[in-house]
């Protein structure tokens, strides 16, 4: 007989799970007795009740029907046991890759090719080659929105580590390709247990433009540098350093200009973004172009709009000459999913479906999520509108990648990831890794007095409340998967203090005052209040832009009559991905202390306890503007232009172009402890050496501006020596972010974020950071008509309250013009 037991938190991991059944059930065998083991039953843990005999393959066959180990994955393709297939040319390992390819593309029909053009490719059974599901997800952990990836069995979850907008908070990118190399250990043991992909269609790297937009959540923020050096260190980090062998194969998305999915009427499959030139090279492309160059990313994704009336997925300016042509992409092109029926059936871009079909693959689209071009490639081709070649040109693409991860060499098990599975899932580190995350994300906001960190001894007893203070789910945002666990803000603040927990809302829409009389009582009894509010999917998400920027519903009415009643310190915990107006909590002396959290994620919880109560101390900057109200009163989300105009009375987008009021700035970001920067030593003059091909005039200086494209640029960088002293009384890591403005005037940002980098003081100490700047990518502006240029002259580097004035020179024919 078996009996049932609900467990809640004895294993938080599949690691103890496994460390549990060797100790008690593998290792005393030999002797019959009652034993009791974990299960994860649609989700959630049990305990299992049994009698064993000795004999080990009854205790095998038991825990193989309770999906303790993994089912091991048969080869996609080149199956050694499949004597038809691994002497093909196209299995042979020692072969260049291209010749496999080349090879493949020989052997197969067109009505074959074009089944493999989309997301769900067809089998070739007459070839060995398997199905195969290009969509999976793997935004901050590996996830289950796509087809290609589920949880179950041996894999009932994985490490759901902070939502990006709250992981870039870190500016820490090292942090980020150590998450990227934990989410494919997961991902490749879970392709090793046949439950997902190799291929996974993140990150997300568009720039966070509009306050409101309800995906901005899953973005690096509103800063180009900064979003396209998390695309590729996170890239970096998922693909592996083998090489052009690739771990697991990423995909920076949606390209290009798209930050709006359904906002007063205007949905994302109807949009036309109309975008300057000076726009696309100095903002929306920026990190596209880090992350094909400097991340070597597998995959770019092209996005549903339009952009200056062009499909981004039909657009072989976009596609063609600028991601594989200039930036040199190595690998696949895919489209957003069904964005070629969009542009066909929605935007009515093409009078025929094969002349859209037609039209996607010769503008350099490779992959189809969705069916369309599996539908009508073969009829575009035996129209004329396309040649085989053309379709090959795209297979090569796909398959080359499908290559370089190994799908094409045969038993799994005997490759350089063959040996990961379930044990490498939910590990402890794993879950370390992703407090870590969550803790380096947070930004305390305000600290009145300071009102925080709360003390052991004074604030013993904690009201814990809002609609957000037992969050789990809501913690790990959009595109998530299953979590290996949670721990709420609640039980996180229940590991330092006794707490009386109140929501004081029904939810995050907070309609009404019913609970409130509940969360004032609990307030007024307290040695301290903690209000956890925001926002969660309900208010922002995919295909849910926000309305405004305020607390919804009542949320604001609570925390102001909470704080007044409390009788200890109030602290105000904001989850939330987009900013949010909380200038009443701003400016009320009875609210101490606001920390904002993002969505932090599966330990998220424990992260915010940790910070109040400072066994951490707060490092997190703001990676976007936090905007009053009135700024998107009268803005539309679909006005583009990232300029300020007074002309138009046009406001500007982000802190580079935005010279209003604001609730908090970008970088904003406070710490428990001082730190004071001295520059010791920097550059003051620097030479710009032009390439020998062009000469002076208006070719090459316009306005003392030099084309980067006719300056020698390769190892053109002004190095920065720094020393940060930690002058308070708590050991600290200080975030680091060094901003320039130029002398070019009109062309350019307020300022720029040009560096940024982590440095651990501790109290009293002193330590020097070093910091290189390279000069055509960071000091360089685009003008008018969306060329790249270094302005000639003055220079300021601003870190915190200290400038540091460097004159660039450009040195022309042996003569330096300055």
């Amino acid at each position: 007989m078996i009996k049932v037991v609900p467990l809640h938190h004895h294993f938080h991991s599949l690691h103890k799970l496994h460390l549990y059944i060797y100790h008690n059930i593998l290792l005393p065998w030999l002797v019959p007795s009652e034993i009791q083991i974990h299960s994860f039953q649609k989700g959630k843990m049990a305990m299992v009740t049994t009698t064993l005999s000795s004999a080990p393959l009854t205790i095998i066959l038991f825990l193989l029907l309770l999906g303790v180990f993994a089912e091991a994955r048969d080869p996609f393709a080149c199956d050694p046991k499949d004597a038809t297939t691994p002497n093909l040319p196209f299995c042979k390992v020692s072969m260049p890759i291209s010749v496999r390819v080349k090879d493949l593309l020989g052997r197969l029909t067109l009505q074959e090719k074009v089944r493999l053009l989309v997301n769900n490719a067809a089998a070739v059974p007459r070839l060995g080659i398997k199905g195969y599901e290009w969509w999976s997800e793997a935004l901050h952990g590996v996830s289950n929105v796509g087809p290609g990836t589920k949880f179950g069995r041996a894999f009932p979850g994985a490490t759901s580590f902070p939502q990006v907008i709250t992981t870039a908070a870190s500016f820490n990118a090292t942090l980020w390709e150590a998450i990227g190399r934990v989410v494919s250990d997961e991902a490749r043991a879970m392709y090793n247990g046949g439950m997902a992909g190799l291929t996974y269609w993140s990150p997300n790297v568009n720039i966070f433009r509009d306050p409101r937009w309800g995906r901005g959540q899953e973005t690096p923020g509103e800063d180009p540098v900064l979003a396209g050096t998390y695309a590729a260190s996170y890239v970096k980090g998922l693909q592996g350093n083998n090489g052009d062998r690739l771990k697991v194969a990423a995909c920076c998305k949606h390209f290009t200009a798209y930050d709006l999915d359904n906002w007063n009427g205007v949905d994302r499959f109807h949009f036309n973004a109309k975008v300057s030139k000076q726009d696309i090279e100095d903002t929306f492309d920026v990190p596209f172009k880090m992350c094909v160059k400097d991340g070597n990313v597998a995959s770019v994704m092209c996005s549903y709009n339009q952009v200056n009336g062009v499909p981004t997925c039909a657009d072989a300016n976009l596609l063609k000459k600028t991601v594989r042509g200039q930036w040199k992409l190595n690998g696949y092109i895919v489209s957003d999913c069904d964005s070629v029926g969009v542009f066909y059936n929605t935007q009515h871009y093409t009078s025929t479906p094969e002349e859209a079909a037609a039209d996607a693959i010769k503008a350099g689209l490779d992959l189809d999520c969705g069916p369309f071009l599996a539908q009508h490639s073969e009829d575009a081709v035996k129209r004329g509108l396309l040649n085989e070649a053309d379709v090959d040109t795209a297979l090569s693409n796909t398959l080359a990648v499908q290559m370089r991860l190994g799908m094409f060499d045969g038993e799994p098990s005997a490759q350089t990831f063959g040996n990961l599975g379930p044990k490498d899932v939910c590990t402890p580190a794993h879950q370390e890794l992703a407090l870590e995350a969550a803790r380096q994300g947070i930004v305390l906001l305000k600290n009145r007095g300071p009102s925080l960190p709360l003390s052991h001894l004074r604030h013993r007893t904690v009201a814990v409340i809002g609609p957000n203070s037992n969050a789990t789910v809501t913690m790990i945002g959009n595109y998530a998967g299953v979590a290996c666990r949670y721990t709420s803000p609640l039980q996180g603040i229940g590991n330092y203090a006794k707490t009386i927990h109140q929501p004081g809302c029904a939810d995050v829409a907070c309609a009404d005052d019913k609970l409130f009389s509940g969360a004032i009582d609990a307030a007024r009894k307290a040695d301290a209040t903690v209000l956890v509010m925001g926002l969660d999917q309900s208010i922002e998400a995919e295909f849910r832009d926000r309305t405004g920027l305020l607390l919804p519903g009542r949320q604001q009415d609570l925390v102001s009559k909470v704080a007044m009643a409390s009788k200890g310190p109030t602290i105000l915990v904001l989850l939330s991905g987009g900013p949010i107006d909380v200038s009443f909590a701003k400016n009320d002396p009875r609210i101490g202390a606001i920390l904002w959290a993002g969505y932090p994620g599966q330990a998220g919880g424990t992260a915010i306890a940790d910070v109040l109560y400072g066994t951490t101390n707060p490092e997190g900057k703001l990676p976007m503007t936090w905007y009053p109200q009135d700024y998107v009163s009268n803005l539309p989300m679909t006005d583009m232009a990232m300029r300020s105009s007074l002309i138009k009375n046009y406001p500007g987008r982000t802190y580079r172009f935005y010279k209003g009021p604001v609730v908090y700035p970008f970088g904003h970001g406070l710490s428990y402890t001082n730190f004071v920067h001295t520059i010791a030593n920097a550059p003051k003059v620097v030479t710009v050496p032009l390439d020998g091909r062009h000469h002076s005039g208006n070719t090459t200086v316009s306005g003392k501006a030099i084309k980067v494209n006719h300056a020698k640029c390769n190892r053109l960088t002004i190095g920065l020596q720094v020393d940060v002293k930690n002058t308070g009384s708590k050991d600290g890591t200080h975030t680091m972010l060094v901003f320039s403005t130029t002398p070019a005037g009109h062309w350019a940002p307020q300022k720029q974020l040009v560096a940024f980098a982590k440095v651990r003081v501790p109290a009293g100490a002193q330590q020097r950071v070093g910091i290189n700047i390279h000069v055509c990518k960071f000091l360089s502006v685009v003008d008018g008509s969306g060329v790249r240029r270094i302005p000639i002259g003055v220079h300021n580097l601003h870190i915190g309250n200290v400038k540091h004035s460097v004159s660039l020179q450009a040195a022309i024919s042996g003569v330096i013009k300055s």
